[in-house]
């Protein structure tokens, strides 16, 4: 395809090594492989125009125009990468200029920032070969299959034929042999378009994912620089922290500036290409009318000598010499007149490339002057807001001069190529006229012919000849029209304005999806609030379109779908043909008749089908085009809204399966030691007296553990309740300062001017107050964090001691390794082997602590026991395996009783003893037979509890408007060792 030609040099190529210094200099928009793509590019449309076949200019207009997209995406890449260079590089000047960063570290910084954006550069340019030559193969591989297959349908179709037509005459075999030859030749000209078209789509998404990675890469950059800076002690957290909400803030309006440039080159593109498809039918039209006036002037020639024939003025050998005669001029005419347009054309083709080379490359070189004018601009500028502003002007102001230039030169192009063409078809028109007018009236002269008759037929002539040219001009006139129509309803399909609205609104709404969804986590430390932030950039980074990928999928589709459609008409076809014979056709026909009446019906397959395959496709197939990319669209979003919510949930999970595994390893130990602590009694290897002295010296350090652990909860929320009053006492101390900015008051207006002030400056103090709100969520989110670290580090010193206790108990005991792991097992059934023999391990470390307090003679001891006990251990797991067992089975009965006795009360209907609170109704849903049902989105759950049965009622509903709320306050904090104690009292129960 065509522009294939220009992916290789797209945003990979053209990425010049970013120099990190203090000042920021633009790059061009373009390299000098751009441009040179660029301006072969636009040779194209030249070829286009200078087309020797009229029939495939309109298909060449459109792969110019894919490929031309395509190289627009390139270029819009390569800007949205050298803007988010310079943004990070201004935020270091910014960092450094308010003292918060060294200027020793910010070169550091830029430095390491260079490297890996050129190490990022490399890995995309090795995968983007790695994937075409992938794509490749694949393609010719896929193709070759799909040709030997349709290779293997026409030979199945032709023997199929051949049977048939056994019976069936020659001239009618012949007949349907040719006209499977051209379905035949129809069916591969549209297989070979299928593939081609799938083969674009698979290099346009793999063009796509590469743009996506590269800026989800950059995002990941910035964050991991940050996060070491912090880490090394470069960069203080809250100077990081400042940073990231500054560059979170940039990145919103980075993604504002892309989408308003790329709808403005989505609605230039379709301009320009709308005008050439205009130009294109105007070129076509103008060579329609003046081939129509050729062609008549030579039927006129050729009337002029047949109307004297039957006047009896001639006989038939004289009218058949005038007439050989006259075809040889009109022939000799003809084939001059072709001879002289390719070879004009070329000439003026040449003529025109030169000319637009050098006015494009003139542009190119101003623009590039222009740019590196306004420099010092950008070395001065300290605000991004500024920055971006600027490059906003800058683009746009370009784009549009270079968007004027190319409409002038296409319509330049135009006009030099219809007036040669217009000024030779003439030429050659006015020579049959004279030939009929002077040559072919003297030879007819000659015959004696009448004057007064040839005056009346040559007058006739010329009456017919302007009839005839007034009415192709007027079909010159309606088509121009209807171009016209075309290109204003593309303009208005594709208006940048609401293009830009459309896509701010769509940020909006999945900006509060978004905040919704970070609302909805319980805690988040600063490492994994700054992996979080990474991903929703990531998300925000491809909310947006492409230029090219858009078109593309809507041409396979349409093929798709257009393929499907005569596949479906192709089969009805077969199963006619395949028919028994007709209800009307005679049982007393003889063979031959029949054989006839099949080759013709064979042959009126065939037509059918060569009439399907040159069908377009319908307005229907269009609508369903449609209908398909916006599902897909939906469907894109969707799922980057539930990766961003899976990944939040996993992250959830990832802390809940900690604290599960903990807590199992807790209840496992108690577990043990009440089953040793027992045996020990039993046996009389412990007193009473010495048991209760454990258990009072491990209590007492269990209270030292909670009184600790409650002094530093304390103190954290004591913090951070301070914290926040202070941010709250200083968004009120700076709020209502907004409203008294100095400014001249009328007295008499004093309160209107007042009223006018707070409302020209409520957005602002929304925005405040919005902001300080997010502030204190995430606050309340990382505390969150910082207290459940500080219990989980708590608990596990609890597990240590219940390890070290349990440890001793099981030295005093001599149980063996073997079954002391055995046991483990059984009561932390989920754990896996090498858990449980970090535990022994770590059991085993702090063993020697308990052991020192023993006598000298316990070694001997141990042995006598091991060797006297060894029954006695097995009969203890068999006991702890059957107190599990039991425990299961009364919870089990437990349950059963309670359900039954649930299900013999008698209730009212769910609805008449339900009251739902909130927002939102039951989903209404049609009942309509006919017809999909409309897809209900579910946004939340609420669970009720019925009856106090412990049974929970999930109630889903369906609210016409997200409810975003930005303030969650913390959720109170209760003992955590004493929940801990009653959960594990509540199962023991």
């Amino acid at each position: 395809m065509v522009h294939y030609q220009c992916l290789k040099g797209s945003m990979l190529t053209r990425h010049r090594v970013w120099q990190y210094d203090s000042k920021l200099e633009p790059l061009p928009f373009t390299s000098a492989d751009g441009v040179n793509e660029d301006l072969s590019l636009n040779d194209q449309m030249i070829d286009i125009l200078s087309s020797e076949d009229p029939g495939s200019m309109l298909q060449a207009l459109e792969e110019l125009e894919i490929a031309t997209l395509n190289r627009a995406d390139a270029d819009l890449e390569a800007c949205r990468t050298q803007i988010s260079k310079d943004i990070i590089a201004l935020l270091l000047k910014n960092l450094t200029s308010s003292g918060h960063l060294s200027p020793q570290v910010e070169r550091k910084m830029s430095d390491v920032f260079k490297k890996q954006f050129m190490l990022l550069e490399n890995e995309i340019q090795e995968e983007y070969d790695r994937k075409m030559v992938a794509l490749t193969a694949e393609c010719d591989l896929e193709t070759r299959k799909k040709m030997e297959n349709q290779y293997q349908r026409e030979m199945m179709a032709m023997e199929e034929a051949e049977e048939l037509l056994k019976r069936a005459s020659e001239r009618s075999a012949v007949e349907c042999n040719s006209l499977l030859r051209t379905l035949h030749g129809l069916e591969q000209e549209h297989l070979r378009k299928s593939l081609a078209l799938q083969q674009e789509e698979d290099f346009a998404k793999a063009h796509r994912q590469l743009a996506v990675f590269q800026r989800n890469e950059l995002h990941r950059i910035f964050f991991t620089q940050i996060k070491s800076a912090i880490l090394k002690g470069e960069l203080k957290p809250e100077a990081a922290k400042t940073l990231l909400q500054n560059y979170s803030k940039i990145q919103e309006n980075v993604e504002e500036l892309m989408d308003f440039f790329q709808a403005s080159k989505r609605y230039h593109l379709s301009k320009r290409f709308g005008h050439r498809e205009y130009l294109v039918q105007n070129l076509q039209s103008s060579e329609t009318r003046v081939q129509g006036l050729l062609s008549t002037a030579a039927a006129q020639l050729t009337h002029l000598i047949q109307k004297h024939e039957r006047a009896g003025y001639l006989d038939e050998d004289q009218m058949e010499m005038l007439l050989e005669r006259a075809q040889t001029e009109v022939f000799s005419i003809k084939q001059k007149l072709d001879n002289d347009l390719k070879q004009e054309k070329k000439k003026l083709q040449q003529k025109l490339i030169t000319k637009r080379r050098r006015e494009l490359l003139q542009k190119h070189r101003e623009q590039r002057r222009e740019q590196l004018s306004i420099s010092e601009a950008f070395q001065a500028v300290e605000d991004a807001g500024q920055y971006l502003r600027q490059r906003r002007s800058l683009m746009e102001e370009q784009g549009a001069a270079l968007e004027e230039l190319q409409e002038r030169l296409d319509q330049a192009a135009l006009d030099d190529l219809r007036a040669l063409t217009l000024s030779l078809f003439e030429k050659a028109t006015d020579e049959l006229r004279r030939l009929q007018n002077s040559a072919m009236t003297q030879e007819l002269l000659k015959r004696s012919v009448p004057w007064l008759f040839l005056q009346q037929i040559l007058e006739e002539h010329g009456k017919e000849m302007a009839v005839r040219a007034e009415q192709l001009e007027g079909e010159e006139r309606d088509r121009d029209q209807e171009g016209v129509q075309s290109v204003r309803q593309r303009l208005k399909d594709d208006a940048p304005e609401a293009a830009t609205e459309e896509q701010a609104e769509l940020r909006r709404w999945e900006h509060l999806v978004f905040m919704k969804l970070c609302s909805s986590v319980f805690s988040l430390s600063e490492e994994e609030l700054l992996r979080m932030r990474q991903e929703v950039h990531g998300c925000f980074a491809q909310m947006d379109r492409s230029l090219a990928l858009p078109k593309i999928r809507a041409r396979v589709l349409l093929q798709q779908f257009q393929t499907a459609w005569r596949e479906a008409e192709f089969l009805k076809l077969d199963q006619a043909l395949a028919a028994p014979e007709l209800q009307q056709q005679s049982k007393v026909r003889k063979s031959r008749s029949k054989s006839k009446s099949k080759g013709e019906l064979l042959k009126k397959c065939i037509e059918d089908k060569i009439h399907l395959c040159e069908e377009q496709a319908s307005e229907d197939l269009v609508e369903k085009v449609r209908g398909e990319l916006l599902r897909e669209r939906v469907q894109r979003l969707e799922a980057q809204e539930g990766g961003f919510a899976q990944s939040l949930v996993a992250l959830q999970f990832q802390k809940a399966a900690r604290v599960t595994e903990t807590l199992s390893a807790y209840t496992a130990l108690l577990s043990i030691q009440d089953l040793l602590l027992e045996e020990l009694s039993a046996s009389e290897m412990l007193t009473k007296s010495a048991c209760t002295q454990i258990l009072e010296s491990h209590s007492r350090e269990l209270q030292e553990l909670e009184r600790k652990l409650e002094d530093q909860l304390v103190q954290q929320e004591a913090a951070q309740q301070q914290q926040a009053l202070a941010s709250w006492q200083q968004w009120v101390a700076d709020g209502p300062g907004i409203l008294n900015e100095p400014g001249e008051v009328d007295s008499e207006r004093q309160v209107s001017t007042v009223l006018q002030q707070a409302l020209s400056k409520s957005q602002t103090l929304l925005e405040q107050h919005q902001q300080s709100l997010r502030e204190e969520q995430q606050n309340s989110v990382v505390l969150e964090d910082l207290l459940e670290n500080m219990e989980a580090d708590t608990f596990a010193t609890l597990c240590s001691q219940e390890l070290r206790l349990a440890s001793y108990l099981a030295r005093m005991a001599v149980v063996p390794g073997a079954t002391l792991r055995r046991l483990l097992s059984v009561v932390l059934p989920t754990a896996s082997q090498p858990q449980l023999l970090a535990l022994l391990d770590s059991g085993s470390e702090r063993h020697p602590d308990h052991a020192a307090e023993g006598d000298g003679g316990a070694e001997q001891a141990d042995v006598g026991r091991r060797r006297k006990h060894q029954s006695w251990w097995q009969a203890f797991d068999s006991k702890l395996r059957g107190n599990l067992i039991s425990r299961g089975l009364e919870k089990m009965l437990w349950a059963r009783k309670r359900k039954q006795s649930i299900l013999k009360k008698s209730c009212l209907p769910l609805r008449e003893r339900m009251i739902f609170s909130g927002k939102g109704s039951w989903p209404h849903l049609s009942l309509e037979p006919i017809g999909e049902l409309a897809p209900v989105p579910i946004v939340g759950a609420e669970t009720i509890d019925v009856l106090n049965t412990g049974e929970k009622l999930f109630i889903f509903r369906n609210p016409k408007e997200p409810e975003i709320s930005l303030h969650v306050p913390p959720r109170k904090k209760k003992n955590f060792l004493n929940a801990k104690k009653a959960t594990r009292a509540l199962g023991m129960d």
